[in-house]
């Protein structure tokens, strides 16, 4: 038997569980392009997607996914030959490397491996062994999708400052904005990329790209920049055309104008209390399971380092996979798979999932996502500590309050 029919709950990394009321803003007919309601909508959403960055910069938007952004980014900050500092802590620090690679840039990448945050010292090594400052640009992810560990960007920040290194930090939020906390300005940072299918709330298609005045004026001769990547007339464009390279992202732009209402309307401060109090009620299930049963386990040891929006997870193969279609196909919750941990090709491969907490979510739906996963083990038998349920609805009475 099945207990699946209902609503399917998407607890995979994006695209997120998307609120009805961005889905009913999306659900109207095509607007005029050329002038009218579309154009107020578009001016409103410029002011509102610097504050959810903390950022009085400039902000470029891109009809893409995160992949597309990387390539913005790497488009407007480097010439053919410039030298990149990519400091990786999962898979898609490697596949920005890879992605600026392969447009002509220089990498000299620093892998911290799939587990553990970056070792500043480290960081201030290279940074010092690069005198004549040819690294232009530093790369990193706050949040690593894959391996979710979180980067603490002002810490980085203050080691490029104490180096003295010139080269510009750019960081991908694309699993962290809108539910890490983030200050672009704050924390010096100069680029930042996002897309709109995590905790933004908004399905995949649409891609941002932040920049600091320092960045406008370091990248002002970079050759890697086409028409279609250039972020200048994107953020300055005089004409509604100019903002896209061509038709606007419409029914996007009113999906997006919704979830950045609802994220504002909310609070940055409450959003990113209400991802940690969920985060933190996932780890305490992940404590008590781990305790009567070693192969069970969160990926990063340390809560610090834990991005708010997933978490990455182990139960040994096979169960990984096991519990997956289990919870998908007899109780309609859908985990992410353990995404870079290893090949698919491998069996260790099945060792492995994500249960996300980003965006539209709430107490009822992380408390649901755990208990149907204690279900799923006690289905197929798959040892684990007691008291998970119990240790989980603490954590979100203590946060919620009485």
């Amino acid at each position: 038997m099945t207990l699946a029919n209902g609503r399917a709950y998407l607890a995979i990394p994006g695209p997120s569980v998307m609120p009805d009321r961005v889905l009913a803003a999306m659900h109207r007919a095509a607007p005029n392009i050329y002038e009218g309601d579309l154009y107020a909508l578009v001016d409103s959403l410029w002011p509102d997607l610097k504050a959810v960055a903390g950022t009085k910069g400039s902000v470029a938007a891109y009809i893409g996914n995160g992949h597309a952004v990387w390539e913005a980014a790497n488009a407007n900050m480097f010439s053919r030959g410039d030298k990149a500092l990519v400091l990786a802590t999962g898979q898609f620090g490697i596949g920005w490397a890879n992605s600026a690679r392969a447009v002509g840039i220089e990498v000299e990448v620093l892998d911290f491996g799939k587990s553990a945050p970056m070792d500043m010292g480290l960081v201030e090594a290279a940074l010092r062994a690069d005198p004549a400052h040819r690294i232009k640009a530093v790369l990193t992810t706050q949040v690593d999708t894959a391996s979710t560990i979180r980067t603490d960007v002002a810490a980085l920040r203050a080691v490029m400052d104490l180096v003295g290194h010139p080269a510009l930090l750019a960081v991908d939020c694309i699993a962290s904005m809108g539910c890490d906390e983030y200050r672009m300005d704050d924390w010096g940072v100069d680029i930042t990329v996002a897309a709109s299918q995590k905790g933004l709330m908004t399905p995949p298609g649409m891609g941002f790209v932040w920049f600091s005045d320092k960045a406008r004026a370091a990248t002002a001769a970079a050759d890697l920049r086409s028409p279609y990547w250039d972020w200048t007339p994107r953020a300055d464009g005089a004409e509604f055309w100019q903002l896209w390279n061509g038709t606007a992202p419409t029914h996007h732009l009113y999906g997006l104008r919704e979830a950045l209402t609802m994220i504002l309307d909310e609070g940055l401060p409450a959003v990113w209390a209400r991802h940690e109090c969920l985060a933190r009620t996932v780890w305490a299930a992940f404590d008590c399971w781990s305790s009567g049963n070693p192969a069970i386990g969160m990926n990063v040891a340390d809560a610090a380092h834990r991005g708010r929006s997933v978490t990455a997870a182990r139960f040994g193969a096979p169960h990984a996979t096991r519990l997956r279609q289990w919870c998908e196909h007899k109780a309609g919750v859908t985990l992410g798979i353990g995404l870079g941990m290893a090949p698919s090709s491998d069996p260790a491969y099945h060792g492995f999932l994500r249960v996300a907490h980003m965006g539209h979510v709430n107490a009822h739906m992380t408390l649901g996502a755990v208990a149907v996963m204690e279900a799923g083990m006690i289905a197929l038998d798959i040892p684990h500590g007691p008291g998970a349920l119990a240790a989980a609805a603490a954590v979100v009475a203590a946060g919620a309050g009485g």
